[in-house]
C-alpha cells in the first residue's frame, strides 16, 4: 500500500471545564461540554480511527500492528508498551482546569503499561487576560506545599502567567500547571492519560460529586527544584523556516509559516504530525494532494518521503527526536 497523510476521526471527551468552541473547526461534537478532542491517539482510553483514504475505518492500533515501523518509523513506538508514542489533542477551556501534575515514566505507582506525561501547549486562541498556572514559586518545598494544601491556600504557592494566542508552553513531567478559562489549545504529549489533581476549586464533576484529588501522588512526582519548564512567544520572522517550540526526549515540536510552496521530507526514523493553526493550503506528495484547514491534524507516515506544504498558513510540526 502506498503511504499517504492520515487524518483521524477525533475521540471527544466531555469535561466539566469544556464547551463547544471546537465546532469552529468544522468538527461535529456530541452533546455536552466537550473539553478535549483526541485528534491522533492510540490509548486504551481513546484510539482514533483513520477517516480518509485506503485505510479509512482502521484504528491507529490496527495500523501499528499491520504496518509497524514502515509507517511509524524505527523510533515510532513506546519502548514501555509498544504503542504509538504520542497523543495529539485540541482543548477548549471554557472554565479553569484543575491544578495538576503528571508523573514521569518511572513513577512506581503508574498503572501497568501507562506512560508518564511530558507535554507542550500551543495557544491557538485566548480571551483577553486569560491566565495559565505554570510552576511553583521559587523555593517552595514539599513540606511548604503540603501545608498550603492543608490550609486551602495552594494558589499562594503557584506562578500565574498571562496567555496570548501564539504562546508556547513546554511542560515536562513534574511541572505543576493548569490551563485557565478562555484558551483554545493544541497539545502534543506522551501517549498517557495520567493526571494527578492537587486542587479543583471545590468543584463538582459531571456526575454532581466532588472530583477526586490525588495529593500524595502529586507531592511524590512534583519536581521541586527545576522541572525544565519553559515558555516563549513564537513570532516568525520569515516563511519556510522552523522555530523550535519544544525539544524533549519524547518529541520535538516546531512552528513554521507557509507562503507558496515548501518542499519537505519524512525520514525512516519517525512519522511527522502536522497541526494546521491558521490559514489554508494543501499537503502534496507523490501520489496525491489534500486540502487542509485550521484545526486539522495529519499523521504523515515515515515512508512517505518527499512532500510539500502549499498555500498561506501557519503549521506545527512534531516528530520523534
Amino acid at each position: 500500500m502506498k503511504p499517504y497523510p492520515l487524518q483521524c476521526k477525533p475521540e471527544f471527551k466531555e469535561r466539566v471545564w469544556g464547551g463547544r468552541a471546537l465546532e469552529q473547526f468544522g468538527l461535529e461534537l456530541p452533546e455536552g461540554k466537550i473539553g478535549e478532542g483526541w485528534m491522533i491517539g492510540d490509548h486504551p482510553n481513546g484510539t482514533t480511527t483513520v477517516a480518509n483514504g485506503e485505510l479509512a475505518g482502521m484504528g491507529l492500533d490496527q495500523i501499528r500492528e499491520q504496518y509497524g515501523s514502515e509507517f511509524f518509523g524505527s523510533k515510532g513506538f513506546s519502548e514501555k508498551n509498544g504503542r504509538f508514542p504520542l497523543l495529539i489533542k485540541l482543548l477548549d477551556c471554557q472554565d479553569d482546569l484543575s491544578v495538576q501534575v503528571h508523573p514521569n515514566d518511572h513513577y512506581e505507582r503508574l498503572p501497568q503499561g501507562e506512560l508518564g506525561k511530558t507535554e507542550m501547549w500551543y495557544i491557538l486562541d485566548a480571551k483577553p487576560g486569560a491566565k495559565i498556572i505554570y510552576g511553583l514559586k521559587d523555593g517552595v518545598t514539599r513540606e511548604q506545599l503540603a501545608e498550603a494544601i492543608e490550609q486551602n491556600r495552594i494558589l499562594d504557592c503557584l506562578n500565574e502567567v498571562t496567555a496570548e494566542a501564539g504562546d508556547s508552553f513546554y511542560i515536562p513531567a513534574g511541572t505543576v500547571h493548569a490551563l485557565g478559562a478562555g484558551v483554545l489549545v493544541a497539545e502534543i504529549q506522551q501517549n498517557s492519560d495520567s493526571t494527578y489533581r492537587l486542587y479543583d476549586y471545590d468543584r463538582l464533576g459531571l456526575d454532581g460529586k466532588p472530583r477526586e484529588l490525588h495529593i500524595e501522588d502529586s507531592l511524590n512526582v512534583i519536581a521541586y527544584e527545576n522541572s525544565g519548564a519553559t515558555y516563549m512567544k513564537t513570532n516568525l520572522n520569515a516563511s519556510g523556516e522552523w522555530l523550535t517550540l519544544a525539544r524533549s526526549p519524547f518529541f520535538v515540536t516546531e512552528k513554521g509559516r507557509v507562503e507558496g510552496n515548501w518542499p519537505l521530507q519524512t525520514s525512516p526514523e519517525s512519522f511527522v504530525i502536522h497541526i494546521i493553526c491558521e490559514g489554508t493550503g494543501s499537503i502534496r506528495w507523490a501520489d496525491g494532494e489534500l486540502n487542509v484547514k485550521p484545526g486539522e491534524c495529519y499523521l504523515l507516515p515515515a515512508n512517505l518521503g518527499s512532500y510539500s506544504l502549499e498555500g498561506s498558513m501557519t503549521v506545527l510540526r512534531s516528530y520523534l527526536p
